[in-house]
């Protein structure tokens, strides 16, 4: 027998792709594949799409048509491949293969197919699968850091989004099958473990009949491992036992990422959020009451059909009075198969571009100041990488996430993959800069 192909994988999209990816690597490297970041040198090329909005598909089709050009073998998976599984084999014939959002776990069943001559859809219609903790899995984060995938799917029907078609409904995984992976993680050295799924807050709900996110935050509190972030925080499912999980448990960062998308009760019912206009009646104001050291993200699209001049005020007076820790904008991007997509009144591009550049000029001091309160004080940061020209250390500290937030700078000595006190000396609108502090201890 012939010795196996050779496989890369081109990576597109969010972190729950990401997830996906590093599934699809450890299958094949056990199945005896070797796996190469060079996509020249590989025979076969993977590429995992994202089909969230229409930017995030002109990069996917981008590196299609880019690949098929090289004459390589391309395996289509992810989003791209769920969402348009009727016409991309027609459209790029230079695809061997078509592996839908619940099909993954089959990759290795797929290359073996294609290899025979074969060319392979393989895309379930309503995508059921989960992986857990007996999947194996390679990760292509830095090795201190580790997404945590609690559950997938979405039972909401956002107006403007598309992910319940391509992802299927909520499903998640058992506390145990949870808390076993995180100790996985935690033997191999990752001192940061990101919860993520569409929406953490309703984890459990599908299986245990009531959300269990407090449940699982205690039993991940008992886990070795210094930080537990949370990504996907509805606002309205941080009762009041979730609130006293994240005050009890010390390795669980008060960090809370919050989709908003708006803050006007008008566009937030057309929108069709689950608590419409409830994000206005307090609900910030007590989790900061709560948690005062919390880390405020949020997200917000602008110019959603119908948004009138009146509408963005609103907002951005929303903005201005509860200044978030992090902001990220999106202008509205209408999705063919979501409800948005026919909405009468939508706005035309340069008035949406105006609005996202007045929301990211108003949240930019906020920020700044924000960083700015951080001079003075020794923040514990986890170094990911070492920059190759400065030697300058770059980390983060429990404030900032991966790839959304910014990144702190380092003088000074420390491993790769480690938590140290650093000095912070100076900040700017998004990063802060410091010094590793070797006389200090950590009382």
């Amino acid at each position: 027998m012939g010795e196996k192909p050779t496989i890369a994988i081109s990576h597109l999209g969010c972190e729950k792709n990401r997830i996906d990816t590093e599934h699809m690597l450890g299958l094949l490297v056990e199945a005896g594949y070797s796996v190469d970041t060079n996509e020249e040198l590989a025979d076969y090329v993977i590429v995992n799409t994202c089909s969230f909005i229409e930017t995030a598909r002109q990069e996917s089709v981008r590196t299609l048509v880019e690949l098929a050009e090289a004459k390589k073998k391309v395996v289509i998976t992810g989003c791209m491949a769920q969402h348009f599984q009727e016409t991309l084999l027609t459209e790029l014939p230079e695809a061997v293969a078509l592996v839908g959002t619940g099909d993954y776990h089959k990759i290795v069943n797929v290359i073996e197919r294609v290899e025979q001559g074969e060319q392979v859809k393989e895309v379930s219609p309503e995508p059921t699968y989960i992986a857990d903790e007996t999947t194996p899995r390679y990760r292509t984060t830095t090795e201190g850091v580790a997404y945590l995938r609690v559950a997938e799917g979405c039972d909401y029907g956002c107006a403007f989004c598309i992910i319940p078609h391509l992802r299927g409904k909520q499903r998640s995984r058992t506390i145990e099958s949870i808390v076993a992976e995180a100790e996985q993680l935690a033997s191999q050295g990752v001192q940061e473990i990101i919860l993520i799924s569409q929406i953490t807050t309703n984890y459990g709900l599908d299986i245990y009949g009531k959300p269990k996110l407090a449940e699982l935050l205690h039993a991940l509190g008992r886990v070795d491992v210094p930080w537990v972030r949370m990504h996907y925080a509805y606002p309205t499912g941080l009762t009041p036992d979730v609130i006293e999980a994240i005050q009890e448990n010390q390795n669980v960062l008060p960090y809370l990422d919050l989709p908003l998308q708006h803050s006007h009760p008008d566009i937030l019912r057309s929108m069709n959020r689950p608590w419409q206009g409830r994000v206005n009646d307090g609900i910030i104001e007590r989790i900061k009451a709560a948690l005062p050291n919390a880390v405020l993200r949020t997200t917000f699209i602008v110019g959603f059909p119908g948004e009138t001049e009146e509408h963005f005020e609103h907002l951005l007076e929303f903005i201005e009075r509860h200044e978030f820790d992090h902001v990220g904008a999106f202008t509205f991007s209408p999705e063919e198969g979501t409800p948005a997509y026919t909405l009468a009144n939508q706005l035309p591009q340069e008035v949406m571009d105006e609005r996202w550049h007045r929301l990211m000029a108003l949240q930019g001091p906020i920020a700044a100041k924000k960083n700015q309160q951080e001079i003075g004080k020794i923040v514990d940061v986890l170094i990911e990488q070492e920059h190759p020209e400065s030697g300058k250390l770059i980390g983060r500290s429990g404030r900032f996430s991966p790839e959304v937030d910014g990144q702190i700078y380092v003088d000074g000595a420390a491993k790769l993959g480690t938590i140290v006190p650093v000095a912070i000396q100076d900040a700017d609108t998004y990063d802060l800069y410091g010094e590793v502090v070797t006389s200090y201890h950590n009382q």
